[in-house]
């Protein structure tokens, strides 16, 4: 534990001298401190090493109390954050940390150079650097930094820094990602038409409770890092009313929509225009092996393996965990039959791209193909503004999450089959069981799932049994 003292030596001249503190802890560490505070010896001599008055002493300098007791308090702050940050024990090193802690205002400016939406960039890279976020979360990032720079470009403030932005700022802002597709007639070299393929689609309809919610999950974390970087001394977040705050961070989540077994056996059987082919083969190989869109379009024929049983199967390390999980151990999915004819006949090639810049030009695809396999069962969809659910056609909800909602569906229900059968008792740690089993159990689970009959291929994926 360390110790504070005064440290002041006298020459015998003059009735006044500096206030210096040493801090000692332990052998290795001693350093000091110039308060810059000049006092009479008459007064100090009221005092004690520690800065305390003497015994019986009741008539003394209070300011000079006070001041002592400010860079007593400061110098044990300073050292506790070297301490913590691995900084070199100088004397120089601590002056400064107590000229932070001393001077606020003036450490601030220094840390201000930067935008608000620079720093956001900065925030995103570092993040993705350092393995804290993967590729499709940061192009996330960088798609919600830009929408605040169009928020604060046509609040005529671009140029703002991350400490005046407000809470006032900050609940506008929710509200502008609630409503930007109204600003786009109004702004439009904020919002230039692109008509080439994949490129970012302006707002069109007012966005989701959820995308807010991410929106604002999101721009958090920068200000949790700012605070954590003493770059700002208080997150906008934490100044919100407990009522606000739980209003702006609430989630509403729909009921999950997805395929039931006679609903996708449809798509299977439907036969659709030409210019569908590609998206009904890319929707049905995703219900089959229940990828995130992100992960299904990085596939490729190097993705397929057989295994020493004559199974062949996908692998892939899943994106959204890439730059966090400890293992580089990868996802593995059995290709059953139905799969495995569409890869043959595709090779991946569905006509199209399923890059992340392309993701809203597949949903629609997506939403037509469902349409024109006549699936219109109602489905539940809250609406914000009546408070209320409201029911639509299931291919107006479609995108590429209804292949892997679909997918985890089918599977659950296969579980949940084996517990009506008795072979599992209700709760048993079984119904994940099959994230874990060995490939061949894993293989006939969803054998069973989509009332596929088993096979096996060589290595070069050439059918040799069937049943």
């Amino acid at each position: 534990m360390e110790r504070i003292t005064m440290y002041n030596r006298t020459s015998g001249k003059g009735d006044t001298l500096r206030i210096r503190l040493r801090l000692i802890d332990g052998r290795d560490v001693t350093l000091y401190h110039s308060t810059g505070i000049r006092a009479k010896i008459a007064d100090l001599k009221k005092f004690n090493k520690e800065g305390e008055l003497r015994p019986k002493v009741t008539v003394y300098n209070k300011e000079l109390k006070a001041e002592i007791n400010q860079h007593f308090l400061a110098m044990s702050k300073a050292y506790a954050r070297m301490k913590d940050r691995g900084m070199d024990m100088t004397s120089a090193v601590l002056e400064q940390e107590i000229e932070k802690l001393l001077n606020p205002v003036v450490e601030t400016r220094k840390l201000s150079a930067e935008t608000l939406c620079e720093r956001y960039v900065r925030f995103a890279d570092e993040s993705k650097r350092d393995g804290i976020i993967g590729a499709e979360r940061y192009k996330m990032i960088i798609g919600q930094a830009d929408k605040l720079k169009r928020f604060l470009t046509i609040k005529g403030l671009s140029k703002i820094s991350v400490t005046e932005f407000d809470t006032a700022l900050l609940l506008e802002y929710r509200q502008f990602v609630f409503d930007e597709f109204t600003y786009v007639e109004k702004y439009p070299k904020l919002y230039p038409v692109e008509k080439k393929l994949g490129a970012r689609r302006n707002p069109d309809h007012r966005a989701s409770v959820n995308t807010v919610v991410n929106t604002m999950k999101n721009l958090q974390a920068l200000f949790n890092e700012l605070e954590k970087t003493d770059e700002v001394m208080k997150s906008p977040f934490r100044r919100l009313t407990t009522e606000k705050k739980r209003a702006v961070m609430h989630t509403m989540y729909d009921s999950p929509v997805f395929l039931r077994q006679e609903e996708f056996q449809k798509v299977i059987d439907t036969e659709v225009p030409k210019r569908m082919q590609g998206t009904k083969d890319a929707f049905i190989l995703n219900c089959c092996f229940g990828c995130r869109i992100g992960d299904f379009s990085r596939l490729s024929m190097d993705k397929v393996s057989v295994s020493p049983e004559g199974i062949p199967y996908i692998h892939y390390i899943p994106s959204k965990t890439s730059g966090t999980q400890e293992t580089n151990k990868e996802i593995i999915t059995p290709i059953i039959r139905m799969a495995f004819d569409i890869i043959k006949r595709t090779n991946f090639d569905f006509g199209f791209s399923l890059g992340k810049t392309a993701i809203s030009f597949y949903n629609k695809k997506v939403r037509d193909l469902i349409e024109a396999c006549g699936i219109d069962r109602k489905v539940a969809v809250y609406d914000q503004e009546k408070n209320d659910n409201v029911y639509v056609p299931l291919y107006e909800e479609a995108s590429s999450k209804l292949a892997r909602k679909t997918h985890v569906d089918m599977m659950s229900k296969v579980q949940v089959n084996l517990y009506a059968a008795g072979l599992h008792r209700e709760g048993s740690s079984a119904v994940n069981r099959y994230t874990n089993m060995e490939l061949k159990d894993h293989f006939a689970l969803m054998n069973v799932a989509f009332d596929q009959k088993p096979y096996k291929v060589d290595a070069d994926l050439i059918i040799i049994e069937e049943s």
